[in-house]
């Protein structure tokens, strides 16, 4: 295989148990193996600066677990099949956050983003990614109730301020202009 391994082996001569390894591409893996595949908690460090800290089923990231990405963003929470699949935490290069539910890799259910440079934050439903149905966006002094899609307000919806006032109102998109 051209692999470096350093570790326990079964009867059968797989790794099994505790053990290290130096893949081929230059990435590196340390933690519990399983009849010849990682199984159980391990640390895999990716040659581009990247990791991934937590459980392995069958050589794939499975349950909780941790992964540093090299632009210095992370996600912390379930994996199912290599996917970030569950509930998590992701922390973005830009120091925004999102926290909730994901579903094959994507934002997907409920969850809030945290918009760093504003303060401001979304609560409420997410679609493959995207902000969409019932949700609320906060502002530093005031907040939107209202529905969602691809990311903008559609339909009626409601401004509360908070000095207690509230402005309703229907939230139309603007047509460009050719």
């Amino acid at each position: 295989y051209g692999q470096e391994y350093d570790g326990e082996r079964n009867v059968e001569g797989e790794r099994h148990g505790r053990g290290k390894a130096r893949l081929p591409n230059g990435d590196t893996y340390d933690g519990e193996y399983e009849r010849g595949f990682r199984n159980g908690q391990g640390t895999y460090r990716f040659k581009n600066g990247a990791c991934y800290i937590g459980e392995y089923l069958q050589n794939k990231k499975h349950g909780k677990g941790t992964f540093f990405y090299p632009d210095g963003s992370k996600y912390e929470g379930d994996w199912v099949n290599d996917q970030r699949h569950g509930y998590g935490e992701y922390t973005y290069a830009n120091g925004d956050i999102y926290t909730g539910e994901w579903f094959n890799h994507s934002r997907h259910g409920q969850g809030t983003y945290v918009y760093k440079n504003t303060g401001s934050k979304y609560v409420g439903g997410w679609v493959s990614g995207h902000q969409e149905g019932q949700a609320e966006l906060i502002y530093l002094n005031h907040r939107f109730k209202g529905k969602f899609l691809n990311g903008q307000p559609v339909g009626r919806g409601k401004y509360v301020f908070d000095i207690g006032c509230e402005q309703h109102g229907e939230y139309i998109q603007s047509e460009q202009v050719k």
